[in-house]
């Protein structure tokens, strides 16, 4: 089993955008996203995207006029991200995001942590952390929204965990889910077809198990008024506000 870290800088991160599909349709999505969520446009505005990737929210961020912190660990996918950014008010930083108070230096409008990043963090503690450092660095009304799948209300059983998560004719990614205590194995199998054969490579990192309404909890205590609702692709979606 690797770190997250290394299993997407080594195996996930060179095929994401091909994951993810038509990249057209799938910045549609994410723009719809945050429309959905009746974002002020804010012409000086402020925002963090935690586990950017390519860009998915935070090239719509920009566009909205928020001036983004993009923070991720994986640097192909922050190659990527600069490439599709252009002009646009992106600062892309290659970092764990529990350092993302290094590099901003006022509050904060918005800080987004979307498509399961939150659960990329190795522990409960470090959860906590972030809530924490989130709350203290939001300006006032400032929001934190955040998109993760839950893996403690209904556990995928037997079969369910075996996933096809995309494929082509040259190429073939599923992942199986192993459940134990606070954390659910990812075991990612990729086959790619190379000189006539196919070749496989085998990853393995964990996701943290969140129940909702602990997270919830977390960002009450730190005084953070939450709301839960249903996100994207299954995902649970939380929007907390710095009241």
């Amino acid at each position: 089993m690797t770190s997250t870290r290394d299993h997407y800088q080594t195996h996930l991160g060179p095929i994401y955008s091909w994951m993810m599909g038509d990249l057209e349709t799938a910045f549609a999505r994410s723009t719809a996203e945050l429309e959905a969520l009746n974002l002020p446009r804010l012409d000086a505005g402020t925002a963090v995207d935690l586990g950017a990737g390519f860009g998915l929210h935070a090239i719509p961020l920009a566009q909205r006029g928020y001036s983004v912190t993009a923070i991720d660990t994986c640097e192909p996918l922050l190659a990527q991200l600069r490439a599709r950014s252009a002009t646009l008010p992106i600062t892309c930083v290659n970092a764990n995001m529990l350092a993302f108070g290094n590099y901003v230096h006022s509050t904060i409008d918005l800080v987004l942590c979307m498509g399961d990043t939150l659960t990329h963090l190795p522990d409960i503690a470090s959860v906590e952390s972030l809530i924490a450092q989130v709350a203290a660095a939001l300006a006032k009304d400032g929001l934190f929204i955040a998109t993760f799948r839950d893996y403690v209300s209904t556990p995928l059983q037997a079969d369910q965990r075996f996933i096809l998560v995309r494929s082509d004719e040259q190429r073939l990614l599923t992942c199986f889910l192993e459940y134990a205590g606070q954390h659910v194995t990812v075991h990612d199998l990729l086959y790619e077809r190379k000189y006539g054969a196919w070749q496989q490579r085998v990853s393995s990192y964990r996701k943290l198990r969140l129940a909702p309404e602990w997270v919830l909890s977390k960002l009450t205590e730190c005084g953070l008024a939450a709301r839960r609702s249903a996100g994207p692709a299954g995902m649970v979606q939380i929007v907390a506000t710095k009241t």
